[in-house]
């Protein structure tokens, strides 16, 4: 953890001081209303010394760290210095440095164990409204999901997740799952999109995040699917991917 805090501090982005941007602008009154006409725009840096907080205890608060390990990175880092150009920003920057650094060795090490046994009940796939737009995917054949009409979906790939569902012989059953089906990680809960049978196979398929290859994930994301993936680990019928297309299943 420390050597990796340390080079995440040492790498972070260049403290620069605090500054005052200052534009004047004239107004223009006429039949039209008002707009506004900027006339100069200039810049203007915050010298002199600046008032530094109790350090340790600030960056204890957020990460839980003790105060010796955080002592151990800040002087490993080289950065002190740049806490004298503006302390505020240097204290956030290292924060957000050494959780990132916290977070992946969490997850790094993550695993999920089996406590028992947990059903969700198919009225609770039903007793939400759903809201229809361009994207919502009209079923015709209902004997493949659980929905009865309409699922709402977020975006076109899902759409044509769902409509290569429906098509395809090889697909016994899926759905979209709903928003409250959640994984529990420790940077949040995470809500994987859909899940499906394939026949002739005695695997469940939960599918997380449907994006196209250009699509880029957040770090976030990542994290969370890789979570995901520890969970679902613990059940031998269970497979957890992240496509774009149901063929990238086969």
């Amino acid at each position: 953890l420390i050597e990796k805090a340390i080079k995440a501090v040492e790498q972070m982005p260049i403290i620069k001081r605090a500054s005052i941007k200052t534009t004047k602008t004239a107004l223009l009154f006429d039949e039209f209303g008002i707009s506004a006409d900027p006339k100069s725009s200039y810049t203007t840096s915050l010298d002199g010394v600046f008032k530094i907080p109790d350090v340790l205890f600030y960056i204890q608060e957020r990460t839980e760290l003790t105060r010796s390990t955080i002592l151990e990175i800040l002087k490993g880092s080289g950065r002190l210095g740049d806490m004298l150009i503006n302390p505020q920003l240097f204290l956030d920057n290292a924060v957000v440095a050494i959780k990132d650094v916290l977070y992946e060795l969490m997850i790094d090490g993550i695993k999920y164990e089996k406590i028992g046994t947990k059903e969700y009940e198919m009225r609770l796939f039903e007793d939400y409204e759903i809201h229809i737009n361009d994207l919502t995917f009209n079923v015709s054949k209902q004997d493949k999901t659980i929905y009865s009409n309409l699922i709402p979906l977020d975006s076109n790939i899902e759409y044509d997740f769902a409509k290569e569902c429906e098509s395809r012989d090889d697909i016994e059953f899926y759905f979209k799952l709903p928003f409250w089906f959640k994984i529990k990680t420790p940077i949040g809960n995470y809500n994987p999109d859909w899940a499906l049978i394939k026949k002739n196979e005695n695997t469940v398929y939960f599918v997380a995040e449907t994006k196209s290859a250009g699509q880029e994930l957040k770090i976030s994301e990542k994290r969370k699917i890789k979570c995901g993936q520890a969970h679902y680990k613990e059940f031998d019928d269970v497979k957890y991917r992240q496509v774009a297309t149901v063929s990238e299943l086969d």
